[in-house]
């Protein structure tokens, strides 16, 4: 499994800019240090999830490092590729290391939440319990159904339940 380090950052549109002001840091990230404090992971195979990736980059300014896991230091984050598989991955680091991650709808939440005002007030409705209740089964047929999808390819497809 690969490691992000800062050389490869750059292909990957994040910077590591240690002491820069806010503004200079690069479009949506926020740096204490030099260390990401939170980290949205992503299935980097998958074109849908990149093309996803590529939207929140533009135009939902973040926080938060937003990777594929593929290329992330995952023991570091506390998740396993079995649960990057299986869905986008939210982990916010402090001080005594990674706290639980949260996943699919909950993570995509806590992005949002990362955000400006009006990406906040979704990632405020996204928790609620009626649309939360909604959105882990939208988000599972999104998840199955993602090589269909704008910017999907075969290669995005999840293989079948039980294949292994």
């Amino acid at each position: 499994m690969a490691r992000l380090n800062p050389s490869r950052a750059p292909l990957l549109g994040l910077e590591y800019q240690q002491g820069a002001p806010a503004g200079e840091r690069g479009r949506g990230r926020q740096w204490d240090n030099g260390v990401v404090t939170a980290t949205f992971v992503y299935d980097g195979d998958c074109a849908f999830c990149t093309s996803c990736a590529r939207f929140v980059d533009r135009w939902v300014p973040t926080r938060a490092a937003v990777i594929p896991w593929q290329w992330a230091d995952l023991t570091a984050l506390g998740l396993t590729a079995a649960e990057c598989e299986a869905a986008v991955q939210w982990v916010t680091t402090g001080p005594d290391g990674p706290a639980p991650a949260l996943a699919g709808p909950d993570a995509i939440a806590a992005l949002l939440g990362s955000s400006h005002r009006a990406w906040r007030a979704v990632g405020w409705l996204l928790r609620r319990r009626v649309v939360r209740g909604l959105a882990w089964p939208a988000y599972r047929w999104v998840a199955r159904n993602r090589h269909r999808m704008p910017g999907g390819t075969a290669a995005c497809a999840l293989p079948p339940t039980g294949a292994g």
